[in-house]
């Protein structure tokens, strides 16, 4: 039996002028079919409302994919062809509007290796499971947000960093945010991961700051990593 990735979209009242594109984690081997029900995509869901929120006045449309198949599988990447889809089909609805995408765990790696696509003007990787050797050439043009928690034991902070210092290298726009405190599952401080998230991907779609004041660091850490800063804490 082939499994099917699921696409669904929340589109604004008025015209569509960027998309976010939501995507959960996963595992390292799988080829059981993804459950909505399943923990790692009821995850994002907070975050597709808090992009909603944020954007939806400004003409942002949500979307959220649900792969095929829980496993990322070695060579076979199974995600990422996924992902590819989704922007095509995304692209064939909405001609010409610019997509952020926004990954968790597997989903962040996932993102990360399909943001070539013509598409994707910004990607935002949420402790995103890498690999030593994952390329960072797709991130070239493209705008970067790389999230991770100091005590996340899941996923290595210390390789997030690292991929995030390579993509620099390369000449790619990339901040890496450290979130205090905070573990794989974004559960502890997770007003902090939506709102930087959120407030990131209208940054990069629409050019809109967050606005943040001396007691608001969550807002002044956007503000930064939209101006371009290389390592933030929050």
């Amino acid at each position: 039996m082939t499994h099917q990735a699921h696409l669904s979209v929340d589109a604004p009242a008025g015209e569509v002028l960027g998309i976010a594109l939501v995507m959960h984690g996963g595992r390292s081997k799988s080829t059981a079919a993804v459950s909505s029900r399943q923990l790692a995509v009821l995850r994002m869901v907070p975050f597709a409302r808090a992009l909603a929120r944020t954007g939806a006045d400004q003409g942002l449309a949500v979307a959220r994919l649900r792969f095929a198949v829980r496993g990322w599988n070695g060579e076979l990447r199974s995600p990422v062809a996924d992902v590819v889809h989704a922007l095509d089909e995304l692209a064939q609805r909405y001609p010409g509007v610019p997509c952020v995408l926004v990954g968790h765990s597997m989903g962040g790696r996932a993102a990360l290796y399909a943001a070539g696509h013509p598409s994707v003007a910004g990607v935002i990787a949420l402790a995103p499971w890498l690999e030593r050797g994952d390329p960072v050439a797709p991130l070239a043009g493209r705008r970067v947000l790389i999230a991770h928690g100091s005590r996340d034991r899941m996923t290595s902070a210390r390789g997030s960093a690292a991929y995030a210092a390579a993509a620099r290298a390369a000449g790619a726009s990339v901040t890496y945010v450290s979130v205090a405190d905070e573990s794989h599952a974004m559960l502890r401080r997770a007003g902090v991961w939506h709102r930087l998230a959120a407030g990131y991907a209208v940054g990069v779609l629409f050019g809109t700051q967050p606005g943040g004041t001396e007691r608001d660091a969550t807002a002044n850490v956007v503000t930064e990593a939209l101006a371009g800063a290389g390592s933030l804490v929050v």
